[in-house]
């Protein structure tokens, strides 16, 4: 049996910004782009993968 960590981080957009040292309605545009991708978990929360928003700033989407 593997022993891999297949838990992953999720922040709201508020806590995205301050971490990437962006603006909040900045998080938002690259959502509305495309460039990042929002998740719904609830009528009025939304999360975004960590480590996906950090592939696209290493892969030169952000």
């Amino acid at each position: 049996m593997s022993n891999t960590n297949n838990t992953q981080k999720f922040m709201r957009a508020k806590e995205l910004a301050k971490y990437l040292g962006i603006g909040l309605s900045t998080v938002w545009l690259y959502a509305k782009q495309g460039k990042i991708t929002p998740k719904k978990i609830s009528g009025k929360i939304t999360v975004f993968n960590v480590e996906d928003v950090e592939k696209a700033l290493i892969g030169g989407a952000l």
